[in-house]
């Protein structure tokens, strides 16, 4: 499955009754097409940039770095915005389904957003996340990638209307979330390839990241 054919039913399914109102999904739009006119996401690394190091924390309270992850073969880095965003459950979920297809080819894969330990621990439990959910508070790390930005107020305000607790889930940093974004990383550090979108509905497609992984000189 991909994430295009899969997503409808999957916000049908599990997310029936979402309905935004004209004057809330007014703001929503605004605040995409400034976020896309922004040059974000132009500026954001891509292929062939060097990955910034990072040490980050696990939903069980463990300390991961890119540095360890990649002693031990490439990585798949997925930034996503919180558990609050049926988007990012999704494509989460269909990740997990691709866990075993990554592995078989020698990389790592994990997933960081600015939520707190105890957040990003029951995301894990309710999809069986087998991999590491990493705790990225104040998006520093997704800084150091160029994903980061702060949300308009009034789109802030109408986040806060619909029930997203950012205030507690981030840890005291609610306006700051990194847009959707994924890597695969080489053990060198170097970026071998890279999807990222200032549309927080749009990610990156498993089979994508499981051809990049197929094209490595070291894959077997």
């Amino acid at each position: 499955m991909s994430y295009a054919d899969g997503l409808t039913a999957f916000l049908r399914e599990h997310y029936p009754h979402i309905q935004i109102p004209d004057a809330e999904r007014a703001v929503m739009d605004r605040a995409g097409r400034e976020l896309a006119a922004s040059g974000l996401a132009e500026r954001a690394l891509r292929t062939g940039d060097t990955a910034p190091g990072f040490s980050l924390p696990t939903s069980t309270g463990r300390t991961v770095t890119l540095d360890g992850l990649l002693s031990a073969g490439p990585v798949v880095l997925t930034f996503y915005r919180g558990a609050w965003c049926p988007f990012c459950n999704f494509a989460l979920r269909l990740l997990q389904r691709h866990h075993a297809d990554i592995t078989a080819r020698g990389a790592q894969l994990v997933a960081i957003s600015p939520q707190i330990p105890d957040e990003s621990l029951t995301l894990a439990e309710k999809h069986a996340l087998a991999f590491d959910v990493l705790s990225d508070l104040g998006c520093d790390t997704a800084k150091q990638f160029g994903l980061s930005f702060d949300l308009p107020d009034d789109l802030a305000v109408v986040y806060e209307s619909f029930g997203f607790d950012l205030q507690r889930v981030n840890g005291g940093h609610p306006r700051t979330l990194p847009v959707p974004a994924t890597y695969v990383i080489d053990q060198d550090g170097t970026i071998r390839w890279s999807f990222v979108d200032t549309d927080y509905t749009a990610r990156a497609e498993p089979s994508d990241i499981l051809a990049t992984l197929d094209a490595r000189p070291t894959a077997h």
